[in-house]
């Protein structure tokens, strides 16, 4: 079946058919919504899709026609078939996990213009038609046989379809209480006033009163009922973001328009911060449209050469943020150039050391491989290749880093080069801390925003938690 080969219409016979079968998964959903823009709730937001008609996600009623489509250009009459028109009804809808088998039958063939008809049929494995009609073609006069192309990759999904899934699954939760620190200027602004509108947080802004005002004004952005704390200048204002999360009036925190390290040097300072047991790590969260789930990259802003021990509290931070975004078992691959122990690349060594650790109870509630160089970590037929049987290799929900400058380059490879959208938390605080970019837009910083809601609502819910 590596080749297309088509039947001229001399070489059609009343009663030739053809079938093509095809399981319907949400990757097909999300890939069809990329190339079509059709966004219907229905076929995308399962929370949505379960209060509509079909109690569920249905595809595209196009979905089936296309599949129809496809037998017809690549099996009969196949390549060089000229479509004119089509008549389908869609009687049955077509849900995640149903295989539709499509048929078509010559039933009529005019020779003045080698026009032929076909009847079309789809039914599902139950047995019942959930599509029927008739397609009009004009059979090709000439034999063509062609390699047959490849299918899209079926890991392709719509942009930012999983931080729209994250930003839904927070909309049963209560909105938290979110220190905004320096927020002068429209991005960050307009990022908070997003996410309160949405219901995830309630805004706490933490900087100078008549530069936040003027910023809303200028962007066209309401203040009504927001809560300012004024504070002459960012430097005040980390710290005093700091200290109301520190008194519990605030639930976590966001970066508004300072740098990170002014955020940063009030929230580690050892006896006013947010420190606890475990050292504070940056985790990005990309959403890459040619990976099948969220991919996590940890350390890329804080720790910048780690040692085994903070490397160790990385690990559990990132597991932790992908328990509370309830990920179960979440698979960590530890990365290096290569995927052997070699002595003078330290990462390897340390790779090596972590995966003990989970074996004598140092890190729990994850998955742990390594060292796996980046293309056995995300590809599962880089990892065949190279013979490397884990259950980490090729499936990996985070990725750690070697080092800061390591971690910065692969988020900003994936969001630059591979169109992959980010989000950021830091974890390993007394609250999770928001960390924005100047080149965030308001759907990375309500990803971010979400997954502060997330953590807080899971610490809740932990055994012992008030």
């Amino acid at each position: 079946m590596q080749f297309i080969e088509n039947r001229t219409f001399d070489e059609l016979a009343i009663g030739d058919s053809a079938r093509l079968t095809r399981r319907l998964s949400n990757a097909d959903l999300d890939l069809f919504v990329q190339l079509t823009g059709e966004a219907n709730p229905a076929h995308i937001d399962h929370d949505y899709a379960k209060s509509s008609l079909f109690q569920g996600m249905i595809a595209h009623g196009m979905w089936g026609g296309v599949l129809v489509a496809s037998v017809v250009a690549t099996e009969l009459p196949g390549p060089g078939t000229r479509l004119v028109g089509q008549r389908l009804r869609y009687l049955r809808p077509i849900g995640p996990g149903d295989r539709l088998e499509v048929e078509v039958e010559v039933i009529d063939k005019q020779a003045a213009d080698r026009r032929v008809t076909l009847r079309c049929v789809g039914r599902l494995d139950s047995g019942e038609t959930a599509i029927e009609g008739e397609i009009e073609v004009l059979a090709p006069e000439a034999k063509i046989r062609r390699p047959r192309a490849m299918p899209v990759n079926g890991e392709l999904h719509a942009p930012a379809a999983h931080f729209h899934q994250m930003i839904a699954a927070t909309h049963d939760l209560a909105p938290i209480r979110m220190a905004v620190v320096h927020p002068c200027d429209a991005l960050s602004l307009g990022g908070a006033i997003e996410a309160a509108s949405q219901g995830m947080i309630q805004p706490v802004l933490v900087g100078p009163r008549a530069r936040i005002e003027t910023a809303a004004e200028q962007a066209g952005l309401s203040l009504d009922g927001v809560e300012i704390v004024d504070a002459p200048h960012s430097h005040a204002a980390a710290e005093t973001a700091v200290s109301l999360a520190r008194a519990g009036k605030v639930q976590a925190l966001m970066k508004g328009k300072l740098h990170t390290d002014e955020l940063m040097s009030a929230a580690v300072a050892r006896d006013t911060g947010l420190r606890t047991e475990r050292r504070m790590s940056h985790i990005f969260a990309l959403d890459v449209p040619h990976y099948p789930r969220l991919l996590f990259v940890t350390d890329a802003a804080i720790n910048i050469q780690p040692d085994l021990d903070t490397k160790r509290d990385i690990v559990q931070n990132a597991i932790d943020l992908a328990h509370a975004l309830r990920i179960v078992e979440p698979r960590v691959a530890l990365l290096s150039a290569v995927e052997t122990v070699y002595t003078r690349l330290p990462a390897t060594i340390e790779a090596a050391a972590l995966c003990k650790m989970v074996d004598r109870g140092q890190i729990t509630g994850g998955v742990l491989d390594g060292p796996l160089a980046f293309d056995n970590a995300v590809s599962e037929r880089a990892a065949r290749a190279k013979g490397i049987v884990s259950p980490v290799a090729g499936r990996a929900d985070i990725l750690v880093v070697p080092d800061l400058e390591a971690g910065n380059m692969v988020a900003k490879q994936l969001v630059y080069l591979a169109g992959a959208e980010s989000a950021g938390i830091v974890m390993g605080a007394r609250v999770p801390i928001v960390l924005t970019s100047r080149a965030d837009g308001v759907l990375s910083r309500l990803a971010s925003c979400a997954m502060a809601q997330l953590v807080v609502a899971h610490a809740v819910q932990l055994p012992g938690s008030v």
